[in-house]
């Protein structure tokens, strides 16, 4: 297939399939055990970006929950739709992450949980920038990355008849994209999924 625009297959593709994804993946159950972890390392009434946030759950209300200030971007809009039904305390953006504009220093962590592998790749590095200066000093950034590299798409995801695209870098590149951001690799581990997985990062904005 020729694609000429990957961001309007991603967007598409969660606009069809949102509840189809939410079922297949367990979204009321999934990244538990990250967001308890990121709940002890950021402080009382945090402001969090959720970069990918899809419908807001879990990551978004288990935070809200928490007493936390969420703000979630999402490129569906049926998605953000949605979370905003199932989080209205949170507040939430539809837009392409790469173009967002934000005030720098503005959040003590920043979440992008399989996100950033529907960016194409030459935008990634970028977006990993922005993200560190949205970041205050010390600020904590909790995101999911290729394992491998490859670029590719399904024309049948989830068996829904609908597309779906993705771009991968391989772990070494995406670690050091985090550190060229002014980040701190603080751990890294492999998530399978599958025949392969993706790469959790915990990492730290470099305080100053």
């Amino acid at each position: 297939m020729d694609v000429e625009d990957p961001k309007d297959l991603v967007r598409r593709g969660y606009d069809l399939l949102s509840k189809r994804y939410e079922r297949a993946f367990g979204s009321e159950t999934k990244y538990g055990s990250w967001i308890g972890q990121l709940l002890d390392r950021i402080p009382d009434a945090a402001t969090v970006l959720d970069v990918g946030c899809g419908t807001g759950v879990p990551v978004a209300r288990s935070l809200v929950t928490a007493g936390h200030r969420v703000t979630g971007v999402d490129i569906s809009e049926v998605q953000i739709r949605r979370a905003r039904e199932l989080v209205p305390d949170a507040d939430f953006i539809r837009a392409d992450a790469t173009a967002l504009e934000l005030p720098q220093e503005s959040f003590d962590a920043v979440v992008s949980l399989y996100a950033l592998i529907h960016i194409p790749l030459e935008e990634q590095p970028a977006l990993l920038e922005r993200i560190a200066s949205w970041l205050r000093p010390g600020g904590w950034f909790l995101g999911t990355t290729g394992h491998q590299a490859w670029t590719g798409t399904d024309e049948d995801w989830l068996g829904g008849g609908v597309a779906m695209w993705w771009s991968h870098a391989d772990a070494a590149t995406n670690r050091s994209w985090l550190v060229k951001a002014g980040l701190d690799v603080v751990h890294e581990e492999f998530v399978p999924e599958g025949k392969s997985g993706h790469v959790l990062f915990w990492a730290r904005r470099t305080a100053v």
